[in-house]
C-alpha cells in the first residue's frame, strides 16, 4: 500500500567562526587538554561572536540547506527549529528565519528537547508532512550554547560549542515498505523524573533570569548509553530490521565515550558511526544535522543508504529517527 514518505533533499551547516581549543581553556579553568580529550573526545569547539544570535546560525544553515536542495524559503509550508537557546523567549527563533528567508505562508515554530530537539523536530515535520498538511519543509537544530555555561565550572564548560544544521524534507510516494526513500519512523520519548540530572538554574518564570547549565555527569552517561541503545533497537523492530543492515549511525556528539559505549551495545563498529565531537564539542540540537551535513557532503552517505540518527538530552529526552537517503 503506498504512502506517503518524507524525503531529506537537502543539507546545510553552519559554524561560528572563533574556534576554542582545550589549550585555550586551560587559561581559563583547572583542566588540561589530555583530561578532557581522554573522558570527552573533544580536542575544540565553535563559539558565536558577541554579536551572533542563534538565529544567526540557524539562517545560514537554513540558506545552506535550500541551496543544496535547489529550492527557495518561498517553497517552504513549515519550518521547524529546534533549540534550547532562542534569542528571545518570545516570539520563536524559527519565525526570525523565516522573515530571513522570505517565506510568507505557513507556519514557524521553536520546539525544545534540548540535545534530542533535532529528532522531536524531524518527528514534528514528519508528522505534518504524512498527513498532508506541508509538502516542503524545513528541520534546524540551532544553538549558542556557550551563553549558558558557567565557565568557572570546569565539568561542564569544556563539553559544549556552538553551531547549527539543517535538513529540507519534500513529500514523495513510497510503497509502504522498509526498502522506500525517506524518513522511514521516528522515534520519541521523555522521563521528567530525572529533570535535576541535566538542566539550567534559571527562567523566566522561576529566577527571571537565563540561568547556567548544570549537569550530574557519571549518572547522564550510565543513562545515555542504556536509553539510546533502547531507542536504536526500537527504530530497528519497527521496521523489520537488524543493526547490520544499517549502513551509518549518526548519533548525537555528547562525548565520545557515549558514542562508542552505544555502538558496543548494538554490536556495531566504530567504521560505521559518524564522529565529529571532536571538533564541534556538544552542539546540543545542532549536533545531529551538523553529523548528517558532514557526512553528506564528504560523500559517506549516499543515496540508497540506510542511515539512524539518535540523540539524548535534559529532561531526560530521547529519541531516533530511521532514514533511507
Amino acid at each position: 500500500m503506498s504512502m506517503i514518505r518524507s524525503r531529506i533533499v537537502g543539507v546545510g551547516a553552519y559554524l561560528p567562526e572563533r574556534v576554542l581549543t582545550n589549550a585555550d581553556l586551560t587559561q581559563r579553568v583547572d583542566t588540561t587538554d589530555e583530561w578532557i580529550v581522554e573522558r570527552t573526545g573533544i580536542r575544540e569547539r565553535h563559539i558565536a561572536a558577541e554579536d551572533q544570535f542563534t538565529s544567526h546560525l540557524a539562517i545560514a544553515a537554513a540558506e545552506r540547506a535550500l541551496a543544496s536542495a535547489g529550492l527557495t524559503g518561498a517553497d517552504l509550508d513549515l519550518i521547524v527549529l529546534a533549540t534550547a537557546t532562542p534569542d528571545n523567549t518570545f516570539p520563536s527563533t524559527a519565525t526570525r528565519v523565516q522573515a530571513a528567508l522570505g517565506m510568507t505562508r505557513g507556519a514557524a515554530f521553536d520546539v525544545q528537547a534540548v540535545c534530542s530537539g533535532f529528532i522531536f523536530a524531524l518527528s514534528v515535520a514528519d508528522n505534518f508532512i504524512k498527513s498532508g498538511q506541508a509538502r516542503t519543509a524545513l528541520v534546524i537544530g540551532a544553538e549558542c550554547f556557550s551563553r549558558i555555561l558557567d565557565w568557572t565550572d570546569r565539568s561542564t564548560c569544556v563539553l559544549f560549542g556552538d553551531g547549527a544544521g539543517a535538513v529540507v524534507l519534500r513529500a514523495e510516494e513510497g510503497r509502504g515498505d522498509n526498502g522506500d526513500n525517506g524518513i522511514l519512523s521516528t522515534h520519541i520519548h521523555s522521563d521528567g523524573r530525572h529533570y535535576k540530572l541535566l538542566h539550567v538554574d534559571g527562567g523566566p518564570s522561576s529566577t527571571q533570569t537565563v540561568g547556567h547549565l548544570r549537569m550530574e555527569g557519571r549518572e547522564v552517561f550510565r543513562h545515555a548509553v542504556v536509553n539510546l541503545a533502547s531507542v536504536v533497537h526500537e527504530a530497528l523492530e519497527a521496521n523489520g530490521m537488524a543493526a547490520s543492515s544499517l549502513d551509518w549511525i549518526v548519533p548525537h556528539q555528547a562525548n565520545k565515550r557515549i558514542i562508542e559505549g552505544t555502538a558496543r551495545k548494538l554490536g556495531l563498529s566504530l567504521d560505521r558511526v559518524v564522529m565529529t565531537v571532536e571538533r564541534h564539542a556538544n552542539t546540543s540540537a545542532a549536533s545531529v544535522p551538523l553529523a548528517l551535513t558532514e557526512a553528506v557532503e564528504d560523500g559517506r552517505i549516499k543515496p540508497g543508504h540506510l542511515v539512524l540518527l539518535e540523540a539524548m538530552g535534559g529532561g531526560f529526552t530521547w529519541g531516533a529517527a530511521l532514514v533511507r537517503f
